[in-house]
């Protein structure tokens, strides 16, 4: 198994803390995704349940923007940089 078929693994956490939001998503101490469900809002997350599933669809649209966005920036300092090295 090479580095990009590396199954990621994710932390599910279940709090009970009114300061906390319903859902968080965030990052453990070896930089994988960690989920915390905060049940203090169990009834709103479960009424919300399915707009919460819709979000998360949605997500992945808009995180396939950002990547796309970064990543042409990224070619395009690369295309800059290989006509500045033929230049010199």
């Amino acid at each position: 198994m090479n580095i990009m078929e590396k199954e990621r693994k994710v932390e599910f956490r279940m709090v009970d803390d009114a300061e906390l939001p319903p859902i968080v998503i965030s990052m453990d101490e070896e930089d994988n995704p960690k989920v915390i469900v905060n049940i203090y809002h169990r009834i709103w997350i479960s009424y919300n349940r399915k707009v919460i599933a819709g979000i998360i669809e949605s997500l992945q649209g808009k995180m396939d923007s950002l990547l796309d966005a970064y990543l042409l920036e990224q070619r395009n300092f690369e295309k800059e940089d290989r006509a500045y090295e033929a230049e010199y």
